[in-house]
C-alpha cells in the first residue's frame, strides 16, 4: 500500500495477538514499526520476523504504559530516525477476571483502567503533540465490541472500552481543523491470549471461550486497522466495528451444538 510505504507506526501491545498481527500487517504495506511492550524477548522475535519476512525496519520498545514518566521519556528518547510517528495504534489492552463488580478486587480494576484507560492516554499524550506539530498523522484506538454493551461479569473491561470510545470522539473534536485522524477499531470475539491473560492463565477455561464456535483470528482486526491508516488523507475511517459471522452482539454468539 502507497500510503503507508515508510510511515513509521508505534504498536503498543506489539509482543501478541492484535498487536502482533497489526505489526505484521504493516510490515506488509512497507512501513517501518515501533514495538512497544513489556516483554523483550517477544519483542525481539516479532522484530527479527518481520526482518526475514518484510524486510522490515523495527525499533524495539520494552514499556510498560501504565507508567506516565517512563511513556513520556520512551517517546523524548526516540532515535532521530524514528521520532517522527506517522501511525499510533493503541492497542494494549487486557480483561481480568469475569465477577460480579462488587466482587472485582482492586488489583484487578486498578490493572483493567491503568492499562486499557490512562496507558493509553499517556502514549496518546505523548505522541499526538509531534503529530500537531508536523501536520500530519493518524491515531487508532483498538476498541471492542465491549464498547458497546455490557456483559454479566464485564463490567469493568466493559467500561474501560466504553472510555476508549469516548476518548476516541473527543481526541478528535480536540483535533479539529487539523489533518491529524483518529479512529476506533472496536473487535468482537477474537481468539488470543486474551481469556488466558483474563483467567490468570487458566488454559482450560480459556479455550473453552472459543471452542465451539469461529471467532475472528488477529489479522482479521489487523487488516481492519491497515484499512482505515491506508485511507486517502480526507477520508477518516470515525468507528470500524468488526465481528465473526456467528456473533450478532456483544454476547448473542452462535455455539456449537
Amino acid at each position: 500500500m502507497k500510503a503507508l510505504r515508510n510511515a513509521t507506526v508505534l504498536i503498543t501491545g506489539a509482543s501478541a495477538g492484535i498487536g502482533a498481527a497489526c505489526a505484521e500487517a504493516f510490515a506488509a504495506a512497507g512501513a517501518r514499526l515501533i514495538l512497544c511492550a513489556r516483554r523483550e524477548r517477544e519483542l525481539k522475535r516479532l522484530a527479527a520476523r518481520l526482518e526475514m519476512h518484510h524486510r522490515a525496519q523495527s525499533h524495539t520498545l520494552v514499556l510498560d504504559v501504565t507508567d506516565a514518566a517512563a511513556v513520556e521519556q520512551a517517546i523524548r528518547d526516540l532515535p532521530e530516525a524514528w521520532a517522527r510517528i506517522d501511525v499510533l495504534v493503541n492497542n494494549a489492552g487486557l480483561a481480568k477476571g469475569l465477577v460480579p463488580v462488587y466482587e472485582n478486587t482492586p488489583e484487578q480494576i486498578d490493572r483493567m483502567v491503568d492499562t486499557n484507560v490512562k496507558g493509553l492516554l499517556y502514549v496518546t499524550r505523548a505522541v499526538v503533540p509531534g503529530m500537531v506539530e508536523r501536520g500530519r498523522g493518524h491515531v487508532v484506538n483498538i476498541g471492542s465490541t465491549a464498547g458497546h454493551g455490557v456483559y454479566a461479569g464485564g463490567t469493568v473491561y466493559c467500561a474501560t472500552k466504553h472510555a476508549v470510545g469516548a476518548i476516541t470522539q473527543g481526541l478528535k473534536i480536540d483535533l479539529h481543523g487539523t489533518p491529524i485522524r483518529v479512529s476506533t477499531v472496536d473487535p468482537g470475539l477474537v481468539e488470543t491470549d486474551f481469556s488466558l491473560v483474563r483467567f490468570e492463565g487458566d488454559k482450560d477455561r480459556a479455550d473453552q471461550v472459543y471452542s465451539t464456535t469461529t471467532p475472528l483470528r488477529p489479522e482479521d482486526v489487523a487488516d481492519a486497522v491497515v484499512y482505515c491508516a491506508s485511507r486517502p488523507p480526507h477520508v477518516n475511517v470515525a468507528e470500524m466495528i468488526v465481528m465473526p459471522t456467528v456473533q450478532s452482539s456483544t454476547t448473542l454468539i452462535q455455539r456449537d451444538a
